[in-house]
């Protein structure tokens, strides 16, 4: 409808993207803004052993772990979270967690054995397989999480700002499945938030509003860097009212239907100030009061938030009735007209002499 490939969108979506490397303080760069983090919240230990989880009379290894966001980067100083399982699975099917930690670096004392270590940043993540010997030295684990993270926001139009309230992402892999769909990394992030990611290329949804105001976008997150994307929409918030003149006072107890150009409604409330965020083209706003209907036809621009004012003076003609509303049946000879119809004068038979030729007939009989 509004004339613009899918391809042409995602080109369009990005205004600006900037890359902000993570070196020396890898955290820094992530602490200005607020995150979002993946994992319930728990207490802030250095270290947690489930009970019974050692063997008794097993001597237990001192185990020091670290991660870094790249494998030259510096260690991850906070917003880790560290998970050791143990590489059978318990009764239920599920392996047992044998000791968890957050934070930074940690520390765990585990008895000889195999384990898998899990370790978290946000939504980044990796998982090792750890052997702890019996006997020897025991080297420092580091953990590799080959992550960066994501900045997002949007504006309207060129420059026009959106209010954080009416602006929702979604990130999803950049895969489709064989149904079709994408998996879903996380729904509904807010503007301004640093989202912790693997490094990859992810499809992003941007929403503004709630009606049609949708733009797609694929973004690459670079391991170590902190990526800044700005979505640009192309949608404008539009406030209605029915007024008696321009420039009047709004109407309540009005109905409304937004329609597209090609007829479909993208919207309706009962309000005397609706207020909707659509995408940009043709549309037309059709209020309803007290039984009668009034529309006006109006063009969104991208980034010009307007007032559209629909006059009562614009109200819709009556529809003519069809050629079919208007057939009469005719009722079969000797039935009484209905209670108040004056009934229709009957046209007399025509004479003998009305049906006999003019003129100098032969006289012949009409039998």
């Amino acid at each position: 409808m509004f004339g613009i490939s899918p391809l042409a969108r995602i080109g369009l979506a990005i205004a600006l993207m900037v890359l902000m490397p993570i070196g020396a303080g890898a955290q820094d760069a992530f602490k200005d803004f607020k995150q979002l983090d993946s994992t319930s919240k728990m207490p802030k230990l250095n270290a947690f052993i489930a009970p019974g989880t050692a063997p008794e009379g097993a001597k237990l290894r001192d185990v020091a772990m670290e991660a870094k966001l790249t494998a030259d980067g510096t260690p991850v100083e906070d917003g880790l979270s560290w998970y050791v399982f143990s590489p059978i699975a318990g009764a239920d099917g599920k392996l047992p967690l044998i000791a968890s930690a957050k934070g930074g670096p940690a520390a765990f004392q585990l008895a000889p054995g195999d384990y898998f270590v899990n370790v978290s940043f946000g939504r980044a993540g990796v998982t090792k397989k750890l052997t702890v010997p019996a006997d020897g030295e025991v080297d420092k684990q580091v953990m590799v999480l080959d992550a960066g993270g994501l900045l997002l926001n949007a504006v309207s139009g060129t420059d026009a700002r959106i209010r954080p309230d009416q602006l929702s992402f979604s990130i999803y892999s950049s895969e489709v499945r064989d149904d079709g769909e994408r998996g879903l990394v996380v729904a509904d992030v807010s503007p301004n938030t640093v989202v912790r990611l693997n490094a990859g290329t992810y499809h992003i949804v941007s929403e503004y509003g709630s009606v049609n105001a949708v733009i797609r976008a694929d973004i690459q997150v670079e391991a170590g860097k902190l990526t800044e994307a700005t979505i640009q929409h192309r949608a404008a918030q539009m406030t209605f009212k029915l007024v008696s003149e321009a420039g009047g006072e709004a109407i309540a107890d009005t109905a409304w239907s937004i329609l597209t150009a090609a007829g479909d409604s993208v919207g309706e409330s009962v309000s005397a100030f609706p207020t909707m965020v659509l995408a940009e083209g043709e549309y037309s706003a059709v209020a309803r009061n007290k039984d009668k209907i009034y529309q006006r036809d109006f063009t969104v621009v991208a980034g010009r938030n307007t007032d559209v004012e629909v006059l009562m003076k614009d109200q819709q003609p009556q529809q003519p009735e069809s050629p079919a509303a208007r057939t009469v049946q005719q009722a079969p000879a000797g039935t009484p007209p209905p209670p108040g119809v004056q009934p229709a004068p009957e046209e007399p038979l025509p004479s003998y002499e009305q049906l006999v030729p003019q003129g100098g007939g032969d006289g012949a009989s009409l039998d």
